[in-house]
């Protein structure tokens, strides 16, 4: 089942990363060393290479579902963050922690954030089965980000969302990148978000649908 696994892998970086021009040589090899499998349950592996984000969690109180998101916009998103060998990531919203697998392989050090106990706690139980040494997972509310490890030099927000807190841009070392896809289904659009002169700008880079992330709804503003 294993090899079963591992020609999965090859086929899903050959299928769905590879031509949608994804091309950073470590985000790739990442993404064939890391076993995607591990990261949903028990039912959920052989789905676990589909083309399609996969439901990890119905949500609770209220928090709405959580999804594994779908491998190309993934790779593509944190293939815009060019991330290298020395950065500093915080990964908001880790789920069950694949995003902070392949971020261990091509960044320094990894700060995993979740706002679900549960999922905190499978994260933290399948980065330590991988020896993620370099990757520490912590709870608390995803839209206040981690200030206790800022400043980063990646932050990358795994779901979209309405808009982007400005505690999360405030986290952002000099030259440091956020991105995230805002808006949802079709209106979806990857943004990246880079921190230069102490002033933040973000630009557009490509449009993406993938499933929401709870807790970045936009305030909306009393009207008369």
């Amino acid at each position: 089942m294993n090899a079963d696994f591992s020609e999965r892998r090859v086929k899903m970086v050959d299928g769905q990363i590879r031509t949608t021009d994804v091309t950073s040589a470590p985000l790739i090899e990442a993404m064939l060393s890391v076993p995607r499998e591990a990261f949903v349950g028990a039912g959920q592996r052989d789905l676990a290479y589909i083309d399609e984000d996969i439901r990890i969690t119905d949500g609770v109180s209220g928090g709405g579902a959580r999804y594994l998101m779908e491998p190309s916009p993934l790779a593509k998103l944190l293939q815009l963050a060019e991330i290298s060998d020395t950065d500093s990531v915080l990964d908001v919203g880790c789920g069950t922690g694949y995003s902070a697998a392949l971020l261990s392989r091509i960044a320094k050090a990894v700060v995993a954030l979740e706002s679900d106990p549960a999922l905190a706690e499978a994260a933290k139980s399948t980065l330590s089965a991988l020896d993620c040494q370099n990757t520490t997972v912590v709870i608390g509310p995803l839209p206040q980000g981690h200030a206790a490890a800022a400043p980063y030099d990646v932050i990358f927000i795994g779901g979209s969302v309405e808009e982007v807190p400005a505690a999360l841009l405030g986290q952002l070392a000099e030259d440091g990148r956020l991105v995230v896809v805002e808006g949802q289904g079709n209106s979806g659009v990857a943004r990246l978000f880079v921190k230069a002169g102490g002033v933040v700008t973000g630009r557009r880079a490509f449009n993406a649908a993938i499933k929401p992330l709870p807790g970045f709804e936009r305030a909306h503003a009393f009207e008369f």
